[in-house]
């Protein structure tokens, strides 16, 4: 059987167990670590703290610090009202497509990698290849925050990283980071006619969001020289704001919902610092002037770090090299790329598929597609075997 024809029989078993981040992901983590035990990878399925979900972590090569890791995730999207043409969760083919949730993002950059761990495992390796599959990427790299918080204190950690996310296998050497969080205001509830008697909820969260739009603008300002991004300057979304339920009703609960995507760690901790010190210093001081059990609590949704471009990247050299690309690009979607940078790996993004067919019905992945990326991993086994 083929390289390509194994591929895509491995990943109509990977779609086939339908790992939607809301559930768990155990059976198809062993499946992946049956094959790659099998193919002589030393193996640790890492669990969660609920015991429902875990990452996967296995070497292939010599026992030692520094090689290279194959990084993808391992959960989908849900499919819940999305008009597919057939079982989202039974890989069909046709005219040269695999059809499934997951095909693209990114069961396709998965099954390739493990495909090609025999061949891994039957060579001489001069630097041992890592292959890292995680939880939960989709609400909030959960699963990679903790993997990287192993690998952080191991001696032996990887000192390269290709995140395997779908970008038709161009180079990514940069996208923002994502921050989103929750702000909870409580006040106190009394009859419209005696705003005095009472802490607005709802006016209060006005006031932080005015804030937050305030920052956005000066944020602009900030974008540093010959940023690549798109806009170049670090970007604020209020996603949701709501409080009150009648006009006559002083509200005593509020809530905000709101994004940031930094280009730079700088960024969020000025935005953060500066919100923070607004809530705590003004704000709260106000409300509990009236009541003093008045409360504004900030919930963290999720914080995911982003991949800065670096002038001295061995990701970049490398895979630039396997592909023969030239250059790298940016791009606006985030990836658990930033998270390994963050541990001092060189980290490029570079896989099969179109971010274009991400969690949308009827993804897909072109079979073109998937044999690119093994002969980059072919390419990556005859670079890091010895000879002679």
């Amino acid at each position: 059987m083929s390289y390509l024809d194994s591929t895509r029989d491995l990943l109509g078993t990977l779609v086939s167990h339908p790992t939607v981040s809301s559930d768990g992901n155990l059976d198809l983590m062993a499946v992946m670590a049956e094959r790659l035990e099998h193919a002589g990878a030393r193996v640790e399925v890492l669990h969660d703290a609920t015991g429902q979900k875990a990452n996967l972590f296995a070497t292939i090569g010599p026992e030692a610090p520094g090689g290279i890791m194959l990084s993808g995730h391992s959960d989908v999207v849900p499919v819940t009202d999305q008009p597919w043409s057939a079982d989202p969760f039974a890989m069909w083919e046709d005219d040269g497509r695999l059809y499934g949730r997951g095909t693209c993002d990114m069961k396709g950059f998965i099954a390739a990698c493990i495909a090609m761990a025999p061949t891994f495992a039957a060579r001489q390796l001069t630097r041992p290849v890592h292959f890292a599959f995680t939880h939960d990427e989709e609400i909030g790299c959960l699963g990679a925050q903790g993997l990287a918080r192993i690998l952080r204190e191991r001696e032996a950690r990887p000192d390269l990283a290709i995140v395997g996310e779908p970008t038709l296998m161009r180079i990514i050497e940069g996208h923002k980071g994502c921050c989103e969080y929750k702000v909870t205001f409580t006040g106190q509830e009394g009859h419209g006619s005696r705003p005095d008697l009472g802490v607005n909820a709802s006016e209060y969260a006005a006031r932080y969001v005015t804030r937050l739009l305030e920052l956005r603008e000066a944020l602009k300002h900030r974008a540093p020289p010959g940023s690549r991004f798109e806009p170049p300057w670090t970007t604020i979304n209020l996603g949701r704001l709501s409080g009150g339920h009648a006009p006559n009703v002083i509200p005593g609960h509020a809530e905000v919902e709101w994004e940031m995507r930094p280009v730079q760690q700088a960024d969020a901790d000025f935005v953060n610092r500066v919100i923070r010190a607004y809530s705590e210093d003004i704000l709260l001081p106000e409300m509990r002037r009236t009541c003093p059990e008045a409360m504004i609590a900030t919930e963290i949704l999720g914080e995911v770090a982003g991949l800065e471009p670096m002038e001295q990247n061995a990701a970049l050299q490398l895979v630039s090299e396997l592909t023969g690309a030239n250059g790298a690009d940016l791009v606006a979607f985030g990836t658990e790329a930033g998270l390994f940078q963050e541990i001092g790996m060189d980290v490029v993004v570079c896989g099969p598929g179109s971010i274009e067919q991400a969690h949308k019905p009827d993804e897909y992945i072109e079979m073109t597609q998937l044999s690119a990326c093994l002969d980059m991993l072919h390419g990556l086994a005859d670079r890091i075997t010895a000879h002679g």
